[in-house]
């Protein structure tokens, strides 16, 4: 189990912080950090009257500005962004000044969505700037150089610049947010968003406080570590939030993203009946209802967000996965469209567009929003993988390769991405390299039952019978074994393979077997009782009567060897 912060020992400890900084971030307009704070503090049991928190320390300089920061704040509640900074231009205190920047930081933003709203699609969106940024960045950096910033501003000097691209320094800014003010989730999670991979966490200087379980929980479940991810989350639930909402859904995402589909949709119905008029995540929601092909209900949930708030952007992509999901492709793209002009980085809708403009044909389009979901989040695998389909069907195999190796890297356990690796590979002619990523793909457990079908019949274009025979069998035992009946075309494929294998190496009797199975497919049933006529005419006097249909296939007397094809079982592309 996942070794938590030993401060979970003391919830009632937990729950007062978490009063304290709602307070805190509800003065400041920090909705978003309210909200999830305000979701764990309802999952802790409640306080006693004489156990809450003191209201938060007021200083002298507070007091001044007090009128004036009343003012603003109602100024600020109306989207009156401009007004609000005017009133606080000249006051002192922290607080003051934290919603003077901020203030003018979302009317840059506001104004930004205003122009383009109308003026642009969303495929144009993303390139129109904040003209505020680079003002706030001299004004906040002066401040940081002076150390006169708290965690709040760090906060925004963070987010401003992380908005001009300045990475590598919002990251060492957001750092020192966290140890400046451990409890405020958002600067946490500006942080999950530029952190690219597990080597760079590890390097990153964190304070040590109970909250930062539940980033390194997120974190591992945005870098694709979903064992890791759950663990810490079931440490979390033991620790004493089993009734959070925001466990139970991110416990589901985590499933979603290891395509466990039963398991996400048991618990996004789970969330459903614990708060039926939540809207976050239910785009997740709609992709598993969408994959498992469940019509009604992916109805219900549009009809349900719809009635909710049908401005939301998880409303649009919903509908947008209903109609998907009727083939009604260019209704499905205009919802997607209008997920993206309420928010032009929302990347599930970009990823989702991209989809829908491969459906219609349309690649350029696709690759264009495929692009712009790379940019929103470079972890997004989705993307990668969408953007070799479509040079795919360019027929550019070299540049499929490298954007399949690029999912690959985000998703090295996933047979879909290795299966593509090894068709690019095999497109140009790097059969070794093609054949490594089959097999691999089958270690990791084949989801779509492919891999061994294109590994045996690479073995059999280059000639090699045993190889090629191998395969087939490993297939056909795991196929019969499990139950399930996939195409017929692959099942008489492989059995017409062994049949005519077994006959040329004089094993009549696994012949006939294999003979005897196709003959069960109208399709190959005229060719097997042609192998059986000829079996009949050479077949020797002493015959060895096989018991099981598929035993000679493991038999010890089979001449084909043992090993694992190359040997690759260890081996990762």
């Amino acid at each position: 189990m996942a070794a938590l912060c030993t401060e979970f020992g003391d919830l009632v400890q937990i729950k007062k912080q978490l009063i304290s900084i709602i307070c805190l971030c509800k003065e400041r307009g920090l909705v978003h950090s309210v909200k999830w704070a305000s979701e764990l503090a309802f999952a802790l049991d409640a306080l006693p009257k004489n156990e809450l928190p003191p209201p938060p320390t007021f200083s002298e300089e507070d007091a001044q500005d007090l009128d004036a920061l009343g003012l603003a704040k109602s100024y600020f509640d109306l989207k009156e962004y401009d007004r609000a900074a005017y009133f606080l231009r000249g006051c002192r205190s922290q607080k003051a000044y934290f919603l003077y920047m901020y203030s003018r930081y979302l009317s840059g933003e506001k104004k930004k969505d205003d122009e383009t709203v109308d003026s642009l699609g969303p495929l144009e969106k993303g390139q129109v700037r904040n003209e505020a940024l680079r003002e706030l960045r001299v004004e906040l950096s002066k401040k940081h150089s002076a150390g006169e910033l708290d965690g709040f501003a760090l906060y925004l000097y963070g987010v401003v610049l992380r908005k001009l691209d300045l990475l590598k320094e919002a990251v060492d800014v957001f750092v020192e947010a966290t140890h400046a003010l451990p409890l405020h989730w958002g600067a946490w999670l500006e942080l999950c968003n530029l952190v690219t991979n597990i080597e760079m966490l590890k390097s990153l200087s964190l304070p040590d406080c109970w909250i930062r379980d539940f980033f390194m929980a997120h974190m591992y479940t945005e870098l694709q570590m979903i064992k890791e991810a759950l663990q810490k989350y079931q440490s979390l639930i033991e620790a004493g939030f089993s009734k959070s909402t925001y466990i139970i859904s991110q416990i589901a995402v985590a499933y979603h993203n290891i395509r466990d589909i039963d398991q996400a949709l048991a618990l996004f119905n789970e969330l459903r009946e614990q708060d039926p008029y939540r809207i976050e995540n239910m785009d997740t929601f709609s992709n598993l209802l969408y994959v498992k092909s469940m019509k009604p209900e992916l109805s219900y949930l549009a009809h349900n967000l719809v009635e909710i708030d049908k401005y939301r952007v998880e409303t649009c992509c919903v509908i947008g996965n209903y109609y998907s999901l009727r083939s009604q492709h260019e209704k499905a793209a205009l919802y997607f469209q209008r997920a993206l002009k309420l928010n032009p980085r929302c990347l599930g809708a970009w990823t989702l567009m991209g989809h829908e403009y491969m459906e219609m044909k349309n690649t350029s389009a696709a690759i264009q929003a495929y692009r712009h979901a790379i940019e929103v989040n470079k972890r997004d695998y989705r993307a990668w993988y969408g953007l070799g389909q479509t040079y795919e069907i360019l027929k550019m195999p070299f540049y499929c390769l490298y954007y399949y190796r690029k999912a690959h890297q985000l998703r090295p356990n996933d047979s879909r991405m290795l299966v593509a690796l090894g068709e690019s590979y095999e497109k140009l002619s790097q059969q070794l390299e093609a054949k490594k990523c089959y097999w691999r793909a089958y270690s990791v457990g084949d989801v779509e039952k492919m891999a061994l079908l294109k590994l045996a019949k690479l073995h059999e274009q280059l000639n090699e019978s045993d190889d090629a025979a191998q395969c087939y069998i490993i297939y056909i035992r795991d196929i019969f074994s499990c139950g399930e009946q996939l195409e017929h075309a692959e099942v008489i494929t492989a059995l017409r393979y062994l049949g005519q294998y077994y006959f040329k190496n004089k094993l009549y009797d696994e012949a006939s077997l294999c003979a005897q199975r196709c003959c069960d497919y109208n399709d190959a049933r005229e060719e097997a009782k042609a192998l059986l006529r000829q079996i009949s005419q050479v077949r020797d006097q002493t015959e060895t009567s096989a018991s099981d249909l598929f035993a000679p296939l493991s038999n010890s007397n089979t001449p084909v060897r043992r090993v694992s094809p190359l040997n690759l079982s260890s081996f990762t592309p």
